[in-house]
C-alpha cells in the first residue's frame, strides 16, 4: 500500500488532518520554520549577489532528522504548510534542508481545516509557487538588514539592547507624530445651547438643540458660540420667545451590512468590542483556526485561515449562509448574492475570516470551548452571518423648530432629530463596538400643530479635544490604511515595540517612552526614508509585486541596501551619544556616602550607589526641570507612570499634588501668577480657569519664573 508523508506546520494541526486523511498518510509537523539566516551575522553576501546564508535553526536536528528517515519511507510527500507566503518559504526550506527529490514533492494548501477542505486540496496539488517564496525571501533580507545595520548603532549611541525594524521604526513614528500633535493642540471653548419644551398634551418634555439665526431674508447661519458671553446673550433672547414647530421631515436609509473580518477589521474589533490586545487575537484565531475538539465532532478547525487582506466568500460558504439565515430568520433577512471586489494589493487566494461551518453557532459549542476562544468565535460568527444578510432599514426624523418673539422678523432654529429602526436586517445579529447608535422615536402624537411651551434653557461649555492617542486598534488601522506592513505583520509589529519598551500601554491607549523618543529622534534624523510612511507603503507594493511574478526579488534589494549602507555610515560619523547611562548626581547615598548615579533598568532611569556590590542602595530617580511648583515652591520633577509614560509633578508629593502631562517652560501667567506649560509654539497657563495662551515668540521674557 503506498504511503505518503504530509508535512504541516503546527504539531496542532497533526491530529486532526490525520484523522481527515486516514491510515494511508503520515502526518508530522515542522514546527515552524526550519531554516533562516544566523543569528551571529547579517547572513546576506552583499559581494555576490546578495545571496543569503541560510541555515538549520539550533534545535531542529532531530526534528529534521526524523523528518529525512519518514520521507524516505514515504512515495510521496505532502507540503501542507500555511496558505501564505510564509508558509510557502516554509515549504521551500523544507526541499532544501531534506534534501527531497522535487519530484516527488507536491504542494497543498487549504484555507480551513474541514474535512471536505482538506481531502479536496489533495484532489489537487502543485508545485512550489517560487513567486510567493521569493516575495518572502525579499521581505526578510530587507528587514535583516534594516536590522543588523542600524541595530549596532542604537547600541552605540543610545544603549546596548536596541533593535530598529523596517516597520517597527515607522509605526513608532507615527506614534511620536501622534504624540507631537497632540501636545501642541490648543483647546477652543465653545457652547451649545438646548431648549428643553414642554408639548402639549406629553407628559415628558422635548430636547431641542440650538442651530443658529435665521435672517430676515430667510437665511439660516449656523452659530459659532465661542465664550458664556454670547452664550448669555442668546439666552437672553431665547427666554422671550415663543416656540413653535416649523417642519417634520421624515426619510428612510438603508445601512448596509459589515464586510465579514480581515485580520486587520478583526483586530481592531476584538480590541474595541472584547479589549484584546492584537497578540492575543492572533493566538486565539489560531487555536480557532487549528482545531478544537467540539463535542461530537471530534477536532476540527472552526474558523477560516486568519492571515488575510480579503473580503472574499466562497460561493458555498454564501449558498449555505442564504439558507441558514432564510430558515432561522425568514427570507426578507436573505442578502442579494453579491460579491465585493477587493483592492489591488490583496492576497486574495484566502476568503475572509469565517466559521468553517454556519451550523455551528457559537452557543452549540460554547461547553467545547473556553472563555475566550468563545467570545472571538462569536465575534466572528455573528460578523459573518451579518455580512450575509439585508442591510437595516433606518427611519430618521428631523423637527425643525422655530423660535421669535414679537415682531422681529428675524429668529432662531432649533433641531430634533430622532432616528428608529423600521427593519433590524443585520442587526438582529450583529453591531461593531463604534457603530453609531439609532436614538430613540419621538412622541407619537407629534405634529406641525402641537403647541409647544419653554421648560428651560440649558447652556453648556466645552472645548475641542485633539486626536486621540493611538491604540493597539487605530494603530492597525492606520498601518492598514497607509499600506504598511501585511496581515502577518500588524501584531508582532506592536508586540515588538512595546517589549523593548519604546511606548508603553495605559487604558488602552499607546505613549511613547524617552527611550522610544531617542530611538525615534535618530531613526528621523537620520533615516528619513525608512521610518517614511509612504517609502515603506510603496516598499510593500514592490513585495506585492515580487509575489505576482513582475520584479525579481534581488533587484528590489540591490536597489534598497546602497542608500541604507551611506546612511549607516554616516550616521556613524556625525551622530551623537544619547546620554542615557550612568550621570553622577548630587543626591548622596545615605548608606555610604557616595554620590549617586543614574542608571537605566527595563522602566527607565533610577538612582544606583555606584559602589555596588558592597553597596545595593537604589532610588526612584526624578529630573528636575529648573522649574518651582507653582502650588508649594518646591522643584517640578520629571517622573513616570507605573508603565512608563513621562510626566511633570512636584517633588514633594504627596502633601503637593501638581501634575501636569505638558512640560512647563519657566514662565510665569501674568494673569494669575501660575507656571505656563508648553503647547507646541504656544504657552498655555496651567490653571484651565484662567484660560491665558501666547505665543513662545511673543512671551515677556521678565516673565521668566525664577
Amino acid at each position: 500500500m503506498a504511503k505518503y508523508l504530509v508535512i504541516v506546520e503546527s504539531p496542532a494541526k497533526v491530529k486532526t488532518i490525520r484523522k481527515f486523511l486516514g491510515s494511508r498518510y503520515d502526518v508530522a509537523a515542522s514546527q515552524g520554520h526550519v531554516r533562516d539566516l544566523p543569528k551571529s551575522q547579517m547572513g546576506i553576501d552583499i559581494e555576490h549577489d546578495y545571496e543569503p546564508k541560510y541555515i538549520t535553526i539550533r534545535g531542529k536536528g532531530d526534528l529534521l532528522a526524523d523528518l529525512r528517515k519518514r520521507a524516505k519511507k514515504a512515495d510521496k510527500v505532502y507540503l501542507a504548510t500555511d496558505p501564505d507566503r510564509e508558509g510557502e518559504a516554509i515549504s521551500w526550506h523544507l526541499v532544501a534542508a531534506l534534501g527531497l527529490d522535487e519530484k516527488k514533492v507536491s504542494r497543498v494548501t487549504f484555507n480551513e481545516i474541514t474535512k471536505k477542505a482538506v481531502t479536496e486540496s489533495f484532489k489537487h496539488p502543485r508545485e512550489i509557487d517560487m513567486d510567493l517564496v521569493d516575495a518572502q525571501q525579499a521581505r526578510r533580507i530587507l528587514d535583516r538588514m534594516v536590522g543588523y545595520r542600524i541595530s549596532p548603532l542604537l547600541w552605540a549611541k543610545v544603549k546596548r539592547g536596541l533593535s530598529a525594524g523596517r516597520v517597527q521604526s515607522v509605526a513608532l513614528r507615527m506614534i511620536g507624530d501622534r504624540e507631537d500633535e497632540i501636545n501642541s493642540f490648543i483647546q477652543e471653548e465653545y457652547w451649545t445651547i438646548d431648549a428643553v419644551l414642554d408639548a402639549a398634551g406629553e407628559k415628558k418634555p422635548l430636547t431641542a438643540h440650538y442651530y443658529g439665526p435665521i435672517g430676515a431674508d430667510g437665511q439660516e447661519t449656523k452659530a459659532s458660540i465661542q465664550n458664556a458671553d454670547e452664550a448669555g446673550a442668546i439666552v437672553k433672547e431665547l427666554e422671550k420667545a415663543s416656540y413653535s414647530i416649523d417642519e417634520i421631515r421624515k426619510s428612510v436609509r438603508e445601512r448596509k451590512a459589515p464586510l465579514p473580518f480581515t485580520t486587520s477589521t478583526l483586530q481592531q474589533e476584538a480590541s474595541k468590542a472584547l479589549n484584546f490586545s492584537t497578540q492575543k487575537t492572533m493566538r486565539i484565531a489560531q487555536q480557532l483556526y487549528e482545531g478544537v475538539d467540539i463535542k461530537g465532532s471530534g477536532q476540527v478547525g472552526i474558523i477560516t485561515y486568519l492571515r488575510t487582506d480579503s473580503t472574499r466568500i466562497s460561493d458555498e460558504a454564501i449558498d449555505a449562509a442564504a439558507q441558514y439565515i432564510g430558515e432561522k430568520f425568514g427570507e426578507e433577512y436573505r442578502a442579494a448574492k453579491i460579491q465585493k471586489k477587493n483592492g489591488g494589493k490583496i492576497q486574495d487566494a484566502h476568503e475572509a475570516i469565517r466559521p468553517t461551518d454556519i451550523l455551528r453557532t457559537p452557543e452549540s459549542i460554547r461547553d467545547s470551548l473556553d472563555r475566550d476562544q468563545y467570545r472571538l468565535y462569536k465575534l466572528i460568527w455573528n460578523r459573518f452571518t451579518a455580512s450575509r444578510m439585508a442591510g437595516a432599514k433606518i427611519e430618521q426624523t428631523q423637527v425643525r423648530i422655530l423660535a421669535g418673539s414679537g415682531k422681529k422678523k428675524e429668529k432662531h432654529l432649533f433641531t430634533m432629530p430622532c432616528s428608529r429602526i423600521v427593519f433590524d436586517g443585520y442587526l438582529k445579529v450583529y453591531s461593531s463596538a463604534d457603530e453609531e447608535k439609532v436614538e430613540g422615536s419621538l412622541v407619537k402624537g407629534l405634529s406641525e400643530s402641537t403647541k409647544l411651551s419653554l421648560h428651560e434653557l440649558e447652556p453648556k461649555q466645552h472645548f475641542t479635544q485633539p486626536v486621540p492617542h493611538f491604540t493597539e486598534a487605530s494603530l492597525v488601522h492606520a498601518l492598514e490604511e497607509q499600506g504598511i506592513g501585511r496581515p502577518s505583520t500588524y501584531a508582532p509589529t506592536i508586540t515588538t515595540i512595546l517589549a523593548r519598551h519604546y511606548i508603553t500601554k495605559e487604558n488602552r491607549n499607546l505613549y511613547m517612552t524617552e527611550l522610544g523618543e531617542a530611538v525615534n529622534g535618530i531613526m528621523k534624523t537620520s533615516f528619513p526614508e525608512i521610518v517614511d510612511p509612504a517609502f515603506t507603503a510603496n516598499l510593500e507594493n514592490l513585495l506585492d509585486g515580487v509575489a505576482d511574478g513582475n520584479v525579481k526579488w534581488k533587484t528590489l534589494v540591490e536597489n534598497f541596501y546602497p542608500d541604507l549602507d551611506k546612511a549607516v555610515q554616516k550616521a556613524e560619523e556625525n551622530l551623537e551619544k544619547v546620554h542615557i547611562e550612568d550621570e553622577k548626581t548630587d543626591e548622596i547615598c545615605e548608606k555610604c556616602g557616595r554620590n549617586m548615579v543614574i542608571r537605566y533598568g527595563p522602566h527607565g532611569k533610577f538612582l544606583a550607589c555606584p559602589g555596588f556590590p558592597e553597596c545595593r542602595n537604589t532610588k526612584p530617580y526624578f529630573e528636575k526641570t529648573g522649574v518651582s511648583c507653582p502650588k508649594c515652591g518646591k522643584d517640578i520633577v520629571i517622573k513616570k507612570t507605573m508603565k512608563g509614560r513621562k510626566y511633570y509633578g512636584c517633588l514633594g508629593n504627596p502633601e503637593c499634588d501638581f501634575m501636569s502631562w505638558q512640560k512647563p517652560s519657566g514662565y510665569t501667567c501674568p494673569k494669575c501668577g501660575s507656571v505656563l506649560l508648553e503647547k507646541g509654539n504656544k504657552l498655555v497657563c496651567y490653571d484651565p480657569e484662567c484660560g491665558y495662551i501666547v505665543n513662545r515668540n511673543e512671551v515677556d521674557h521678565e516673565q521668566k519664573h525664577e
